[in-house]
């Protein structure tokens, strides 16, 4: 039997068609919209900051600040994912959809969480808290291209239902 070479082998839909819905009514997707950005704005003014204090040794208080305000963008964007998760999924957390973003964002909370109690702590040198807080961005970097992976994903699948759609009204 040949296959169709011009579409890819089918994979399960990220979202069932009630999940869809149920994203696409609720006001935390759009919460979800708007805290992505800023984390990421917050990320990059942070990281450059960061990197300017390990080459030059300047500006540690303004470094320190932006990893207080990235990781604060964090803790609210995780909180009011796991809410999301729960009105779109049924379960605040590990929804099979997004098991792995999740299990990832658990080390990613945990080294930003590390950093804070190093920083309230005194435990680690200034230098040791930065490169803490790299290690943080670091797999803040891949949570986040985990999601826009799978943003991607939903995409198509909106993408190939629509296409069917069509296939299904020309047949029609």
């Amino acid at each position: 039997m040949a296959q169709n070479r011009s579409h890819p082998p089918a994979r399960k839909p990220l979202y069932t068609a009630e999940e869809r819905v149920r994203r696409d009514a609720t006001k935390w997707t759009l919460v979800q919209g708007l805290l992505a950005p800023l984390q990421f704005l917050a990320f990059a003014t942070s990281l450059v900051l960061v990197m300017r204090y390990l080459v030059t040794g300047q500006g540690y208080e303004a470094a320190t600040i932006s990893i207080v305000v990235k990781t604060a963008f964090l803790y609210a964007i995780m909180v009011t994912g796991a809410i999301w998760e729960k009105v779109v999924f049924g379960q605040y957390l590990l929804a099979p959809a997004f098991f792995w973003e999740d299990v990832f964002s658990f080390a990613v909370i945990a080294l930003h969480t590390a950093y804070l109690i190093a920083l309230w702590t005194g435990s680690l040198s200034p230098t040791s808290q930065m490169f803490l807080a790299l290690a943080a961005y670091t797999t803040y970097a891949i949570n986040a291209a985990q999601f826009l992976y799978k943003l991607r994903l939903a995409r198509l699948d909106m993408a190939r239902r629509d296409a069917e759609g069509l296939e299904d009204a020309v047949q029609a």
